[in-house]
């Protein structure tokens, strides 16, 4: 079997909406920082136009880009999940959760980590890490949204 496939899997709606639920909690509480990750090596040879930073000024070209961050998180849905991914890099932290969104119809692609490292939720503890909030490359599908209706 490849690897790359058991790094990937579809997690139980129950649990995607579980993880969304504490999500939206998280944000709402203000417990939690945003760290977004503007600049990423990867972009180096890719095209401007799907890179994170092009896609946030874009798409927000007049706010702050970690509070309209917060806000698009916390209106993420289970309709929204693609799948749940594992970083072989930082084995040690919580798994990655891919999800996909229409903004002006374009697919934009996000990627986030959500880790609650103090369990009293002490602000500054916690942490949600965007990797990727980008135009996609590549247009999803519907088959891509396991529980879109």
């Amino acid at each position: 079997m490849n690897k790359e496939l058991k790094l990937r899997k579809i997690e139980g709606k129950f649990e995607v909406q579980t993880y969304v639920d504490r999500l939206k909690y998280a944000i709402e509480s203000g417990s939690v920082k945003i760290n977004f990750q503007k600049k990423r090596k990867v972009d180096e040879a890719r095209d401007g136009k799907y890179t994170n930073r092009y896609t946030v000024a874009h798409l927000f070209p007049n706010e702050d880009e970690v509070e309209a961050l917060k806000r698009e998180l916390s209106l993420l849905t289970v309709a929204d999940y693609i799948e749940t991914v594992k970083d072989l890099r930082f084995p040690n932290y919580s798994e990655m959760r891919v999800f996909g969104k229409e903004y002006v119809n374009q697919d934009v692609y996000i990627k986030i980590r959500v880790e609650l490292v103090n369990i009293t939720h002490v602000a500054g503890d916690s942490f949600i890490f965007v990797m990727s909030f980008h135009f996609a490359e590549i247009p999803f599908k519907e088959e891509d949204f396991p529980y879109r209706k």
